[in-house]
């Protein structure tokens, strides 16, 4: 049996073989109510007080279509160039496991309501263009909790609950077709395209897409074959991967593991599998399931679903700016060089500083508040930009009384540590602290002339025209004004004084 010790280099295993790559990925719907019944959504309410008989498949109980979901699944069908079923149904998918309530699931089978789709995905200096086999609708499940036991895992756990607040929530799947050409991008290739994927369809407005909350989620499919072999290997399925460095990690580590098994003679196994987090690795989780071991057959309480063609056009028509096309212009606009905008991907602050510019602070001035203080108060909190507590709104007024010279950087700094705690609006903390910067004229002066009479030496080095000599000075000034001085002001008094 191949271990994590016996990995193949993953340099190595690119040049022996080549690689195939899919993803399917899992996108709760960010409906106000769950896909068959009434329950709400809400995440992080307390265990089991969002459910109903519906969604726990009490016996008479009957589900009723979700039409907003309905709505949001061909949304992003129509953002992924799919062609939009005309007539589908729904169908059972039969399967047992402690977190779904009604032992089958309601899904979609062999009529899915989207189908034959792309994404194009940049990586680098190449685009690649991802095929989508379809995008189908369906009910999430509960979760498990495995209480005890080194691993969360159900082995070695002393007991498990099950909470199906969950369950029932609207879920769609979209299931890229086979991934062929990357080779050793493979790994770039599959975390780009979920990047993508998510910023897609956050701007569609269907899902807030939160890897950490589990409202999106991939499995990653991986299969290797020798070079010019001609066909493609068994593959596996490392399930509910839920960050996007993480998707890239378990790419790259299934190469390396696969590359191994093959160079020892031995058979890739078709299963699914677990990613750890802390390691990077995958375990075998068990033998994959074939579509005739869920037992499919239409759900014979639902009636089949069929989108009026005006309405399908309707939807397309008041769809968004794609991510992509928006990313060039706002790039363009900007005067930004491509790392320069890559950055600002990177950081999660695109929308952030879109936001600060439409309220109407310069964009370098955006840019800069958003990825320097704030992006290190984010770092520093554990948090995402976007939940820090502060607007962008707010960030441009900050950005606003700089430029006018009410604030200078320090004090800036501060009346963003000021809104973050609570204490207001910038316009309310600067005066409530008194934090405005000193731009009385005559008391300028009478702080220069303080610091030049206790620094004759330095004074003396100014007047012999060392301009540079001049900083301990300004500090000085800058000090005894509690920062609250225009510093490059302070320094032109300064050499006025001594000239």
């Amino acid at each position: 049996m191949t271990t994590t010790d016996t990995l193949v280099p993953f340099a190595e295993a690119m040049e022996r073989y080549e690689p195939v790559i899919g993803l399917e990925t899992h996108v709760e719907l960010g409906t106000r109510t769950k896909m068959f019944c009434g329950c709400t959504t809400i995440f992080g309410a307390e265990p089991n007080t969002q459910v109903c008989p519906v969604c726990l498949g009490l016996p008479g109980s009957l589900p009723v279509v979700n039409r907003v979901a309905i709505e949001y699944t061909i949304r992003i069908g129509l953002a992924l160039n799919c062609t939009i079923a005309t007539w589908c149904r729904f169908a059972r998918k039969n399967y047992f496991y402690p977190d779904m309530p009604k032992n089958f699931q309601i899904s979609q089978y062999d009529e899915p309501l989207c189908t034959n789709g792309w994404l194009d995905v940049p990586v680098g200096e190449r685009t690649f263009r991802v095929g989508i086999e379809r995008v189908h609708l369906e009910e999430d499940t509960g979760k498990s909790q495995h209480v005890g036991g080194a691993t969360g895992r159900i082995h070695g756990a002393e007991y498990s609950l099950v909470d199906y607040n969950r369950a029932g929530i609207p879920l769609v799947e979209i299931v890229t077709k086979p991934v062929e050409g990357t080779g050793a991008a493979a790994p770039e290739v599959a975390r780009a395209y979920v990047t993508e994927l998510r910023d897609l369809v956050r701007a569609l407005g269907v899902s807030d897409v939160r890897m950490e909350e589990g409202s999106l989620r991939s499995d990653v499919n991986v299969s290797l074959a020798p070079r010019g072999s001609g066909y493609w290997g068994k593959r596996t399925e490392t399930k509910n991967v839920n960050s996007l460095r993480s998707v890239e990690r378990a790419v790259r580590f299934e190469i390396e593991r696969q590359a191994a098994v093959l160079d020892a003679g031995e058979r890739v196994i078709q299963e699914t599998r677990h990613f750890h987090e802390d390691t990077g690795t995958t375990t075998s989780g068990r033998s994959k399931e074939e579509a005739q071991d869920y037992r499919y057959f239409p759900e014979p309480d639902l009636v089949p679903v069929a989108p009026p063609a005006d309405w399908v056009a309707q939807i397309r028509a008041a769809l968004p700016e794609a991510p992509t096309a928006r990313r060039a212009r706002l790039q363009a606009e900007w005067g930004l060089r491509d790392a320069e905008m890559t950055a600002l991907s990177n950081a999660g602050a695109l929308d952030l500083v879109a936001e600060t510019v439409a309220a109407g602070a310069p964009p370098s001035d955006a840019r800069k508040w958003w990825l320097g203080e704030l992006a290190r108060r984010a770092n520093d909190a554990g948090l995402e930009l976007a939940d820090l507590a502060i607007t962008p709104a707010q960030v441009a007024r900050v950005a606003e009384l700089v430029s006018s010279g009410v604030l200078n950087d320090r004090l800036a700094r501060d009346v963003i540590d000021a809104v973050l705690a609570g204490e207001g609006t910038p316009d309310e903390v600067v005066a409530a602290r008194g934090l405005a910067v000193v731009s009385d004229e005559g008391a300028l002066i009478a702080a220069v002339d303080e610091a030049i009479a206790a620094h004759p030496d330095i004074a003396a080095r100014v007047r012999e025209g060392k301009g540079a000599a001049a900083g301990p000075l300004v500090g000085a000034v800058m000090r005894a004004t509690g920062g609250k001085a225009d510093a490059a002001r302070v320094r032109q008094l300064i050499l006025d004084r001594l000239s």
